[in-house]
């Protein structure tokens, strides 16, 4: 996945979450670019930076990456890994039998954890839909020229314009967020995928586990 500026037909805008469930990839596979949503304040309580994987007792247990102290109002662009980050993953892994003995790549992701935060994400995104056999460019929204006051609905609209986007597609969660009126008045279709029903573990146990069989519906 590249980034890139030229019109595209679909486009989604998600922020950028940390080895996701299956469902979050069906942006990435409905659409002509997915937009990493990095323009917008860190959700601490959010995906961004963390997700749950199953440990010895296979209870979920939290898996996060060390970052860097941030100021309460930092947006997800600004963040930073930690200066020991590479080690401190490396003890958090241990809890996790699935991250034992793992493939090469992802072995090499896991082993580069430092400086900015989004390339990074961009890079395990780009990892995971390879594996899922998903071609579908990216691009960060802090790349665009959009008006910093611009919020919310008005925010991915004003995305959407300056990628020539003619759909929006969204997950099914974001439909009391937006109005079709509005996207509809700027040309723009504003779409929602089905109900998801798979598994909300991390796609890495989807990935990881035998028979590799992530499934997206």
């Amino acid at each position: 996945m590249t980034g890139e500026t030229a019109p595209m037909s679909r486009i989604a805008i998600m922020q950028p979450y940390f080895v996701p469930y299956a469902g979050y990839f069906r942006l990435f596979a409905e659409t002509d670019l997915f937009v990493i949503y990095d323009c917008v304040q860190f959700p601490r309580r959010g995906y961004v930076h963390r997700n749950r994987l199953p440990d010895h007792k296979r209870q979920p247990q939290w898996l996060t990456l060390p970052l860097a102290p941030a100021d309460r109002q930092a947006t997800i662009q600004t963040l930073c890994f930690a200066e020991d980050a590479v080690s401190r993953l490396a003890t958090a892994r241990r809890k996790f039998p699935l991250l034992q003995n793992l493939p090469d790549e992802w072995e090499a992701l896991f082993a580069t954890v430092a400086g900015p935060l989004v390339p990074w994400l961009g890079r395990s995104l780009d990892l995971c839909c390879r594996s899922l056999q998903i071609d579908c460019p990216t691009i960060r929204s802090s790349e665009l020229a959009i008006a910093p006051q611009l919020r919310g609905q008005d925010r991915i609209i004003a995305i959407c314009k300056a990628l020539g986007a003619s759909s929006y597609l969204n997950a099914p969660g974001g439909q009391n967020l937006y109005a079709a009126e509005a996207f509809h008045k700027e040309g723009i279709e504003l779409r929602f995928l089905p109900p998801y029903e798979g598994s909300y573990w991390s796609i890495l146990f989807d990935l990881l586990t035998p028979p590799t069989s992530a499934r997206l519906g």
